[in-house]
């Protein structure tokens, strides 16, 4: 098999991608058998010369031939890029692996270990992904919050509720990226995902993909508990020996991984309270800023080619007191949310649809802030993330409150929306933003908007639309591991972004990836132990 990089494919042109490779390697497309994408991005650099850069694995009929004569550094023989589970340890398990959490990290770990006959039992808080779609969109529709199934909580983890972005800058040598794209493929992604520049699943086809992993994972001999809250941990001679669920019930347990979500909160109090080493972490605060995606369009492309996918962005910039301002979680044709899981507090989010077509761009615009600003104890940060998220539900009355940006940086309250209006899912009202979020970080996000909008023609538009508060960028606290990715209490597996390890579905699910080669590497599954031990195990 053969690599070639930088195929050049003009727009509306991609079904020449065999004849443009044959060109590359001076062949005929006959001497061509198969070619795999490896990667593909869109060159929107000179709006004059859009096109697609494809990099491609060929199965030719001399490739050693062809190698010999084409001394390109674009043509090369293909790597193997294989991933590959460690070999299974020697440790007897007592019982069967909890995990905590049925989110990107959470689901893709109990996966791994269920095909590795370790029949491992989830459980979450929330409820099952279908049930959770309904009480989400009651609550958008009347308010009514579940605090333990929301848009935070719940299967498939607050990722559900988002764009589906899968990218990530996380370099990928162990192949662990690639492994968890093709869990997603197996079970009902988009196949596109595993060689697109910037994939992205969408929140509804994200929701059957997670039921079915979950399926995938029964069937393997796991287990799954709904409405079913880590409340306690019990240890003995420093090892995790049980936990309780619901305040009630307790479970014997060896070997518990956390895969609990960046909003865990009253679990990361009890983790604390159980001495579990953790500290503050950095992350970021701000609002989510609407644009017509549209104009968006227009910016990145110069023109409104049906042809072209739904534009995005990435900005950043760093003021003149060093302080990071950001876009975050950049939501094409996508919707402003209401992410609010604590009665009381109301926080914000983006969602997008696979389709990406609604007719606002929104992200988080975000400041960086830490333990310097909010404190130095492990739990510092949460009491941070609470106290602007309960100015925002009391400013707004429960509803999100929203200001153009003009009134933001006048620090005026707004009356009406200018060339056109938000696209929500939740209630809202008119307020002034400056009275809820520090002026650090309004006046951060003031001082990069002019410069924003040298790079985004329009970014910086007075009729904008701010909504606020986006809080959960991620996890305020780090829960410590050691080299064996354990935390202070043996048996204890910190992972994920509530943990602090991960910062987006991609990152998550392979930090899954990554405690379950640890459990792997470690202990013998239950399948390879003697009858009665298993037995006794699974029970």
């Amino acid at each position: 098999m053969i690599r070639v990089r930088q195929v050049k494919i003009k727009l509306g042109e991609e079904d020449n991608l065999k004849g443009e490779v044959a060109k590359k390697l001076h062949v005929k497309t006959s001497e061509i058998l198969n070619v795999t994408i490896v990667k593909k991005s869109l060159d929107a650099r000179r709006k004059d010369d859009i096109h697609y850069v494809y990099e491609v694995d060929v199965e030719v009929l001399s490739p050693s031939k062809i190698l010999n004569k084409n001394h390109s550094k674009d043509i090369f023989l293909a790597p193997l890029e294989e991933y590959k589970l460690p070999p299974m340890g020697k440790e007897k398990l007592s019982s069967r692996p909890i995990i905590v959490g049925s989110g990107p990290c959470g689901l893709i770990c109990a996966y791994m270990l269920a095909k590795e006959g370790y029949f491992p039992i989830v459980i979450e808080r929330g409820e099952k992904v279908e049930d959770r779609m309904e009480s989400v969109s009651k609550f958008w529709d009347t308010g009514v919050l579940n605090p333990n199934s929301n848009v935070q909580f719940g299967e498939g983890g607050a990722g559900t509720f988002s764009d589906g972005k899968l990218n990530t800058m996380v370099k990928d040598k162990f192949f662990r990226g690639k492994k968890v794209f093709s869990i997603l493929v197996e079970h009902g992604a988009p196949p596109e995902i595993m060689y697109l520049q910037k994939p992205h699943i969408g929140t509804d086809l994200l929701q059957d993909v997670v039921k079915n992993i979950r399926n995938s994972i029964i069937r393997l001999g796991g287990e799954f508990r709904y409405s079913a809250c880590l409340t306690d941990i019990f240890v003995q001679d420093g090892k995790v020996v049980g936990i309780e669920i619901n305040g009630k019930e307790q479970i014997s347990c060896s070997l518990l991984v956390l895969a609990i979500g960046h909003s865990a909160r009253d679990t990361f109090s009890m983790l604390y309270r159980r001495e579990v080493e953790m500290k503050a972490k950095p992350f970021a605060v701000g609002v989510r800023i609407q644009h017509p995606q549209s104009m968006i369009q227009m910016s990145q492309y110069g023109t409104m080619d049906s042809r072209l996918p739904v534009a995005d962005y990435k900005l950043t910039y760093t003021t003149k007191k060093g302080r990071g301002v950001y876009s975050f979680c950049m939501c094409p044709g996508g919707y402003v949310v209401n992410a609010s899981s604590e009665e009381g507090r109301l926080a914000v989010n983006g969602m997008s649809y696979h389709a990406r077509d609604s007719k606002n761009a929104n992200s988080a615009l975000v400041v960086n802030v830490t333990p310097e600003d909010f404190g130095t104890h492990p739990l510092d940060g949460v009491s941070f993330q609470r106290e602007l998220e309960e100015k925002a539900y009391l400013y707004g009355s429960g509803n999100i409150p929203v200001q153009l940006y003009d009134d933001f940086r006048s620090g005026i309250f707004s009356t009406q929306f200018g060339d056109f209006l938000p696209v929500m899912k939740g209630s809202y009202t008119f307020g002034d933003l400056n009275e809820i979020l520090p002026s650090f970080v309004t006046d951060s996000i003031c001082e990069a908007m002019p410069v924003f909008g040298r790079r985004i023609a329009g970014f910086n538009r007075g009729d904008a639309i701010l909504a606020g508060v986006e809080s959960r960028t991620s996890s305020p606290v780090r829960i410590l591991r050691d080299d064996n990715g354990e935390a202070n209490i043996k048996g204890l597996y910190p992972s994920g972004e509530g943990s602090g390890y991960a910062g987006g579905i991609t990152t998550a699910a392979m930090d899954g990836i990554k405690v379950a080669e640890w459990i792997i590497g470690r202990y013998l599954s239950l399948i390879h132990i003697s009858e009665p031990t298993r037995q006794e195990a699974i029970s």
